[in-house]
């Protein structure tokens, strides 16, 4: 195993992996729009082709939360049957695929940390998309880890991250809710552990125990009006801002999607199969900081 198809080119994840694959002696092989459309299933027959991977990492997604409120039938296509086509090529190739999802599979009421035997109920068209895009990964292709996320920050990119300290230096006073909890977690960190697990089946080899869902965030748990919080103590060193930043309920903070309250997952399971452990949000969050001062 050496050459590595990751789509989604462009985004946080694909980008950290770029850095992070070669790292482990892979060779990242990064595919995009307009290159790689969902919608035009010959431009991914085309992708394999070229590319003649040995795994493939499906980053692509629909990620607007909101938006995808609206299209739920282009939102289905992204996150549902575009990981389906992937998994077919996968298959057709006895190749691994690693699909990457989100916590939003869950409504956020468990009231603790989720583990994957904990049932699905997702409360938004993204997550319930996101959900059938895990199904359809794991029954297109028998090589498939599925690997659920959340709160994913990067030093480039749409994330929270960069949109606080955006609003920070424009804004004496930001409001933040602060009754929803989960994992922040830094791409490059999640990126390192990937090629961490793809390392360890091609020196190994594929086991069994390797199919399936594992929960891969950053470690502890944090609301998003502390993480705001951190985020600016953070950028302080570095002649950040420093906003008065105010804790505000979800209902004051009305969305078309609904988030999970409570979106906490255990990440056991990835460290017991895999022997990967992320580190906490708070080094993740660090780590990223210190790409948004050093870019490239």
């Amino acid at each position: 195993m050496r050459r590595i198809l990751v789509t989604g080119q462009g985004g946080q994840l694909a980008t950290g992996l770029a850095e992070a694959l070669p790292a482990q002696g892979f060779e990242a092989l990064l595919v995009g729009q307009p290159d790689f459309e969902f919608d035009r299933p010959e431009t991914i027959t085309a992708a394999f082709a070229a590319a003649r991977p040995d795994a493939v990492v499906n980053c692509a997604a629909w990620t607007a939360v909101d938006a995808a409120e609206d299209s739920p039938a282009e939102v289905f296509r992204a996150n549902a049957i575009g990981p389906a086509l992937v998994a077919a090529h996968c298959a057709a190739a006895g190749i691994p695929l690693v699909q990457i999802s989100t916590d939003y599979v869950f409504d956020g009421q468990k009231g603790a940390p989720y583990v994957e035997e904990d049932v699905p109920n997702p409360q938004s068209v993204y997550g319930r998309t996101k959900l059938s895009g895990e199904w359809a990964a794991l029954a297109g292709n028998p090589q498939t880890i599925v690997l659920r996320t959340a709160w994913v920050h990067a030093p480039m990119g749409k994330n929270f991250v960069r949109t606080m300290l955006h609003f920070g230096a424009e804004r004496p006073v930001l409001r933040v809710v602060g009754d929803q909890q989960g994992t922040p977690t830094a791409a490059p960190d999640l990126a390192d552990a990937i090629a961490s697990i793809l390392a360890r089946i091609r020196d190994g080899g594929w086991q069994p125990a390797y199919r399936g869902v594992f929960h891969a965030t950053n470690g502890g748990a944090t609301t998003w009006h502390a993480f705001a919080q951190a985020i600016f103590a953070a950028a302080a060193p570095f002649g950040g801002p420093s906003p008065v930043v105010e804790a505000i309920a979800t209902a004051d903070w009305p969305t078309k999607a609904t988030r999970p309250a409570d979106g906490r997952m255990d990440g056991g399971k990835l460290q017991r199969v895999f022997g990967v452990t992320l580190p906490p949000w708070e080094a993740g969050l660090a780590r990223v900081m210190r790409g948004l001062q050093h870019p490239g």
